[in-house]
């Protein structure tokens, strides 16, 4: 299996795009912050820590093995400012399972974004990849991320209590997904 979309995928109000090292200020500008930082494992990042990230994420843009993802900078069309970050990784080769992921600015929250962006990326896992099944993990204190994986017709399939211990405390986890099948039938649309 190999899969490489077409790029920059477009949608109503954004344009999914690789990541480029002129990117490093407009990411620095809120992965920087502790209110984006609070529900990641990782915790505010320097600028230097940002500049190696990006590094690494540049050329992410295709699915060709267990583990392998896509990386994409969320641009917004009219501003053409970005806003946040997407990731789709596939998991699991043999039983077609992928993940998603996405971080906003918060001076974007409430505006649909994550929604709209990651609904162009469950339609690249299932139509494009070929997936079967795609899930979605965030803290169970993060309620806006959890809600945009409902809004998406994705389900709630675990609650991982006390599952790992990050920055002096016991994180709790939620699970989310939807089958291909349920994409088609209309989920989340």
């Amino acid at each position: 299996m190999a899969y490489a979309p077409h790029l920059p995928v477009e949608t109503e109000r954004l344009r999914l795009r690789p990541f480029t090292r002129g990117d490093v200020d407009a990411v620095f500008d809120y992965r920087r912050r502790e209110d984006v930082a609070r529900y990641l494992f990782d915790g505010p990042m320097s600028h230097e820590s940002v500049a190696e990230a990006l590094q690494a994420r540049v050329g992410h843009d295709t699915l060709d093995g267990d583990g392998s993802k896509i990386f994409l900078a969320v641009e917004h069309k009219v501003t053409h400012r970005l806003i946040g970050e997407v990731s789709l990784i596939l998991r699991d080769a043999a039983n077609r399972q992928g993940e998603i992921g996405y971080i906003f600015h918060p001076d974007h929250h409430g505006h649909g974004f994550a929604t709209e962006a990651a609904r162009a990326l469950l339609e690249m896992g299932f139509a494009g990849a070929g997936l079967h099944r795609i899930y979605a993990r965030c803290a169970a204190a993060n309620t806006a991320s959890w809600k945009v994986m409902e809004r998406l017709g994705m389900r709630r399939e675990a609650h991982f209590r006390e599952h790992i211990f990050v920055r002096g405390a016991w994180d709790e986890e939620f699970v989310y997904a939807v089958l291909e099948g349920e994409w088609r039938a209309g989920a989340g649309r």
